[in-house]
């Protein structure tokens, strides 16, 4: 792949990470989640113009 390709991934996946941390921290805390609860999240990957649906879940533990 291209150096240009590999860039935009990356960009767009440090955008993806840093956005998504912060929503999910600002949920946290308006929910006020407590140390110990756990909740299941699922992340879901689309892209217009591809037959692409990547799909990841896992448990995200709150913090005090």
């Amino acid at each position: 792949m291209s150096e240009d390709f590999n860039m935009s991934m990356r960009k767009f996946l440090k955008q993806v990470g840093v956005t998504s941390q912060q929503a999910i921290e600002e949920a946290m805390r308006n929910a006020g989640a407590t140390s110990g609860q756990k909740f299941e999240a699922k992340m879901v990957l689309t892209i217009d113009g591809l037959d692409v649906e990547h799909v990841v879940t896992g448990t995200i533990e709150g913090q005090s």
